[in-house]
């Protein structure tokens, strides 16, 4: 989806889920890991159940809104380096997280790791496929060739600010949505609210000058129009003259 997104009050990690509908887009664990970094994060690590469920919940949310996501793995960042003991008993015990992390917590799907080629990790996120032994191929783990193609999800350090669009609505009845942080990009409202605070004084200077420009305009146009007393004589003879037809 290319958008952050972020839980527990800038608290907890924020997280991208990059899809690609176009098969030829999806990238190898590699590729995967650097554009992770690149953007300031890693590749996804899980410390626990709750953050597992997250993603889920991410994953589902994605798919119910009508985007048109289907199947298509998940790399995380779980891999194994060298060949080691690959083959042997031992071999889920290599794994380990790109980012660092500790984590012990895993989601194997059943019989997984297989281990041998496969050292890197998808999350499975196949909706239209049959189930298989370990039940539907859905969020649980698979190891995978690190070269294969595949969608890939992102985590980033806590503080990170999301990019959730602007109007998106959460359920709060939901666990997940409990947690999530309610901050958007910033809007037209907000940056129409910048320009217009510092530009108020010179508005109302404006309306003063109009103001006092109206009111000079309307007191030149009363002067006019009012009738000085000479004026108003002027039809009348001040020195009456004697009509000489006129008889006594």
């Amino acid at each position: 989806s290319g958008q952050k997104v972020c839980y527990g009050d800038f608290k907890r990690s924020c997280y991208k889920l990059a899809y690609f509908q176009d098969l030829s887009r999806r990238v190898g664990f590699q590729e995967a890991r650097q554009a992770c970094e690149i953007d300031g994060g890693a590749l996804l690590s899980l410390e626990s159940e709750a953050e597992q469920q997250l993603i889920e919940n991410m994953l589902q949310n994605l798919t119910k809104s009508g985007s048109g996501i289907s199947d298509g793995d998940f790399w995380i960042g779980l891999w194994r380096s060298g060949d080691g003991l690959a083959s042997s008993s031992a071999c889920p015990d290599l794994y380990q997280w790109a980012d660092g992390s500790i984590s012990l917590f895993r989601n194997w799907y059943t019989d997984e790791p297989s281990c041998g080629s496969e050292a890197c990790v998808v999350m499975y996120h196949q909706p239209t496929a049959n189930p298989g032994l370990g039940g539907p191929y859905l969020y649980q783990w698979n190891d995978d060739r690190c070269n294969m193609k595949h969608n890939f999800i992102c985590k980033y350090g806590p503080g990170i600010f999301p990019t959730v669009p602007a109007g998106n609505s959460y359920d709060t009845s939901k666990p997940e949505d409990q947690y999530h942080v309610i901050a958007t990009e910033t809007g037209i409202i907000p940056n129409l609210i910048y320009v217009v605070i510092p530009t108020i004084p010179l508005l109302l200077l404006i309306l003063v000058a109009f103001g006092t420009c109206c009111f000079q305009m309307l007191h030149k146009s009363k002067g006019r129009t009012k009738t000085s007393p000479n004026q108003s004589t002027l039809w009348i003879s001040k020195t009456p003259r004697k009509d000489s037809s006129i008889e006594v």
